[in-house]
């Protein structure tokens, strides 16, 4: 910034702080809008969200400012061009709508009313997400009053989506369908969350998935298993055997093929995760679990953030009441997910699976598959200028130094790595007490304006160290959901993943 290293930290931390009660205020108005995507009854609450932020972004100073439609619930886009030679573009991803809350779910306030409490802002949308995406309001403004600047140091975007919490359904066509418009060099995701609060945490990186609903059928009704068992294909024990033979023995995915050009974990990273003060007893506990279990080899960290996985998600077949029923069920269904990893990809994933199910199955039993819509892997290797900026302007406004991790979770950020070609960076201050989609969700409003902080430092050290000529020379600068991480990070020697996990699938 133009002013020293600590003079700026503080300009911006004392610009934060005289704006905090109005900036808060505001996120209190915005957070009683009920904007639900999941239930219809509250379409018109999803879009006077839309039109609520689009007016607050237009007063921030954003000089275009769009609500745009989509077959489901609006979103809201914003730009502000830099006037900066050669200055980087960023966009940054939020979402504005919430998931379904009520005060019988175990609120111990209304949830679509905001209420603070010992440094705490309790309400519905708080952490997840309309608190993150506000929080770039106070933190372009806090950059601009700290250099003095009319336009921000790189051009600034902002693509604001209304159903994440229902699956992002339009969310991938909204951005092929807009791509020249939101091209920027690096996004920016505040829809995540950090290791604690003491321990400021950048994730870099996301797991993909593709899920799929595969129905068994044999006899074309229920039969008697006194005149027909042992004699005919059972829907139901093929299914068993399915599922039975989805992983080996070390608990490797079975499929053949599934494996095949993923990005393996470096020996750094490794060491990175085992550095961690990780509670596996605490990690059992909060996953309402009583042991660890996953492919051999790797640790419980690796196997959550690093690792492609194959679950079932549900299995039924035959009768299921109360008492006996003897018979040979007609049918049987299997729910299955795949979380991916960088140097995978959905559709081939599909593929494989279809092939592995034609072979498992046996004659006299017909089989289909349906599958979802697949979310792609990211990953921005830890070396990236733009992924070390965004640490080093952490580190800024925490005072420590920053760590980095990943999330085994899936979302929409890797739709715009796909289809834009930029490196995903993930800036969130939200912590794992926040109580992302239950009662009592909540934001540590001190947290909140560390993000806010770190936002203003964030684009003047981009602009400082990415742009022009620097940016074109950067091999980095577009990966894509394959490359390899650099070997090295460049944020120190504190630097280290951290479990976070708040990804939207």
């Amino acid at each position: 910034m133009s002013d020293t290293p600590d003079s700026a930290v503080h300009t911006v931390q004392a610009y934060v702080e005289a704006q905090r009660t109005g900036f808060l205020a505001d996120l209190a108005e915005w957070l009683r809008i009920p904007s639900v995507s999941a239930q219809p009854e509250h379409a018109a609450d999803v879009r006077l969200s839309a039109d609520w932020l689009a007016s607050k972004l237009r007063e921030t100073g954003f000089p275009v400012v769009e609500v745009w439609e989509t077959p489901g619930a609006p979103a809201v886009f914003a730009e502000w061009p830099s006037d900066a030679p050669g200055a980087p573009t960023v966009l940054v991803y939020g979402h504005h709508d919430v998931q379904p809350a009520a005060r019988e779910d175990g609120w111990h306030s209304e949830p679509f009313e905001p209420v603070e409490r010992d440094g705490r802002l309790y309400a519905r949308g708080a952490a997840d997400d309309k608190g993150q995406v506000f929080f770039h309001t106070l933190g372009v403004r806090a950059h601009l009053a700290a250099t003095g600047r009319t336009t921000p140091a790189v051009g600034l975007k902002m693509l604001i989506e209304g159903e994440e919490e229902s699956g992002s359904p339009h969310f991938r066509a909204l951005v092929e369908g807009n791509a020249g418009r939101l091209a920027a060099d690096a996004v920016i995701v505040s829809d995540t969350g950090m290791w604690s609060e003491d321990t400021p945490t950048v994730c870099t990186g996301m797991r993909g998935v593709a899920d799929c609903e595969i129905t068994l059928h044999g006899p074309d009704q229920d039969i008697h298993s006194g005149s027909f068992g042992g004699a005919v294909p059972n829907p139901a024990t093929v299914a068993a055997r399915l599922v039975a033979a989805l992983h080996d023995a070390d608990e490797r995915v079975a499929v053949p093929g599934f494996y095949d050009g993923i990005t393996e974990l470096t020996d750094h990273e490794r060491r990175l995760f085992a550095e961690l003060p990780f509670d596996e007893a605490a990690w059992l506990r909060t996953a309402k679990s009583y042991a660890t279990l996953g492919e051999a080899g790797y640790s419980t960290l690796e196997r959550v953030w690093a690792r492609p996985t194959a679950e079932v998600n549900g299995i039924g077949s035959g009768y299921l009441g109360a008492g006996g029923k003897t018979i040979i069920p007609s049918s049987a269904l299997l729910k299955l997910s795949f979380r991916l990893v960088a140097g995978q990809d959905p559709d081939k994933i599909e593929q494989l699976v279809q092939d592995w199910v034609a072979v498992q199955v046996p004659a006299g039993i017909r089989h289909e598959i349906v599958f979802g819509a697949a979310t792609r892997p990211c990953l921005t290797p830890l070396g990236h200028p733009a992924l070390q900026s965004l640490a080093r302007a952490m580190g800024r406004a925490f005072g420590r130094p920053v760590r980095f991790t990943r999330e085994g979770g899936s979302g929409p950020a890797a739709d715009l790595q796909d289809v834009l070609g930029a490196p995903v960076l993930f800036l969130g201050i939200s912590v794992p007490s926040d109580g992302w989609h239950a009662p009592d969700e909540k934001v540590e409003l001190d947290l909140l304006m560390k993000g806010a902080e770190t936002a203003a430092h964030l684009w003047e050290d981009l602009a400082g160290h990415w742009s022009g000529a620097a940016r074109t020379a950067d091999p980095g600068q577009r990966p894509d959901p394959g490359q390899r991480p650099d070997p090295e990070p460049h944020a120190g020697p504190a630097a280290r993943p951290d479990p976070a996990d708040t990804g939207g699938r």
